[in-house]
């Protein structure tokens, strides 16, 4: 994360009250504590080195920053609207067959760490003990929503049903859709691609293996809607290094976890419209820790002066 994106995150979070100062850390230190376990998947002891803090304020801070950004994250989630997205709207190939589509939608599985009897129903079709997170998004990269903590064996279709049956679930605007793969029903609200035809990008790639007729057409383009949902996914677990593992915290906590980072994903995109999303090392770090020191400074120096001004006027004492 570039330092001004950090630093303009550090205000709204201040702005909005979602952290606090205290006389001991400042908003800017646990943020980047968060940051740092979350984005290079750090454990507790190696941050507590970097920033020389004890296991438990390591610990608090962790969570505090964490139900933070839960809060943050709901402000972030883009609201669908029924405008034709420009990707389609510019497009021969897209428009108007797709003008109604207004994102897509997808499951992917998030290692997850489980204990006690319920670790069979969490153990996925590949054998890993995982979380099904189902999130929809638009054309922009950015989330609609975000569906965390089911099972890693629940069906796809199942999930959906679940999301549209919740009462601050997915709400799809009248007239509009989601591409959808073959996991989930074709309706009203969900297009997804014809049965039993090729369809994934790689059918049709290399010499000879263009569509042979309307429904493959129909598949490849829908196809290469779709993939927006893959990048996203992508980017998002490249982004947060520790959703390639499983993270030593309560599955509450990890559920939690996807839907901060999902808000925070968001506004990452919004500040830097590039896909190409850094990743911090060591002389970031080192940058940011300065950036850090520089910003515990200058606070304290403002808050002697202010005692100082407050001691002449005898407004303390």
């Amino acid at each position: 994360m570039y330092p001004d994106v950090f630093l303009k995150l550090c205000r709204i979070i201040r702005e909005k009250h979602l952290l606090i100062d205290t006389r001991y850390i400042f908003i800017e230190e646990i943020l980047a504590i968060f940051l740092l376990i979350v984005g290079q998947n750090n454990r507790y002891c190696q941050v507590r080195k970097t920033f020389g803090r004890s296991h438990f304020t390591t610990s608090q801070n962790f969570n505090k920053v964490l139900k933070a950004l839960r809060i943050f994250a709901i402000n972030m989630m883009v609201k669908p609207g029924s405008i034709v997205p420009e990707k389609i709207r510019e497009s021969t190939r897209f428009y108007p067959y797709f003008k109604d589509c207004i994102g897509a939608i997808d499951g992917t599985h998030i290692p997850a760490m489980i204990v006690g009897q319920d670790t069979s129903r969490y153990r996925n079709r590949h054998g890993i003990t995982s979380q099904n997170v189902l999130a929809a998004c638009n054309f922009d990269l950015e989330f609609i929503y975000v569906l965390s903590g089911w099972e890693g064996s629940a069906q796809d279709s199942k999930v959906l049903t679940d999301v549209l049956t919740k009462r601050n679930g997915l709400k799809v605007p009248n007239g509009n859709c989601f591409v959808a793969d073959c996991g989930y029903p074709n309706r009203r609200q969900f297009l997804a691609p014809y049965r039993g035809t090729l369809y994934h990008l790689k059918d049709f790639t290399g010499q000879g293996r263009d569509p042979n007729n309307a429904k493959e057409l129909f598949n490849l383009r829908h196809s290469s809607l779709r993939n927006v949902v893959e990048r996203i996914f992508g980017i998002f677990k490249s982004r947060f290094v520790i959703f390639k593992s499983a993270a030593p915290f309560p599955f509450s906590t990890q559920m939690e976890l996807v839907l901060a980072c999902a808000g925070l994903h968001n506004f990452l995109r919004k500040e830097c419209r590039s896909d190409e999303f850094p990743v911090e090392l060591e002389n970031e770090i080192g940058h940011l820790l300065r950036l850090l020191k520089k910003k515990i400074l200058v606070h304290f120096l403002k808050v002697k002066n202010n005692k100082e001004r407050l001691l002449m006027h005898g407004e303390i004492q």
